[in-house]
């Protein structure tokens, strides 16, 4: 397993994120309250490039016992949008909202002597 430094932990502030090419992969890094997490910029409906996407808060819709909507709700949770077809990925987890057995792939990381570094097989 190969190491990239890809950037000062400072360099992506808190709720940011960059694109970095390392190992023959593009790979998304986001800080997410001081806390780093790094995807493949793969979606894996049809392969766009979902790190590249919009970053928005979680909304489901509340529906009464009826099933007529009771208005939006907004969570915590952030997510990023494909820009290809809407797909949509908690930055936490890499999950699908609606199918948590769709995934994004993750990258291993840490923030190490102040560097972000990340962990895995080059291509």
């Amino acid at each position: 397993m190969a190491e990239f430094v890809v950037c000062k932990a400072g360099d992506i502030p808190d709720g940011g994120h960059k694109v970095f090419a390392a190992g023959g992969r593009e790979i998304g890094v986001f800080n997410s309250g001081g806390r780093i997490f790094a995807w493949e910029n793969h979606c894996p409906h049809a392969g766009g490039p979902i790190c590249q996407g919009k970053i928005f808060r979680r909304v489901d819709e509340r529906l009464s016992d009826d099933k007529r909507s009771l208005g939006l709700a907004y969570r915590n949770e952030k997510h990023i949008v494909c820009p290809w077809h809407g797909f949509e990925f908690d930055i936490e987890t890499g999950r699908h909202p609606g199918d948590p057995d769709v995934r994004l792939r993750g990258i291993v990381s840490e923030i190490r002597n102040g560097d972000i570094v990340l962990h895995f097989n080059p291509r």
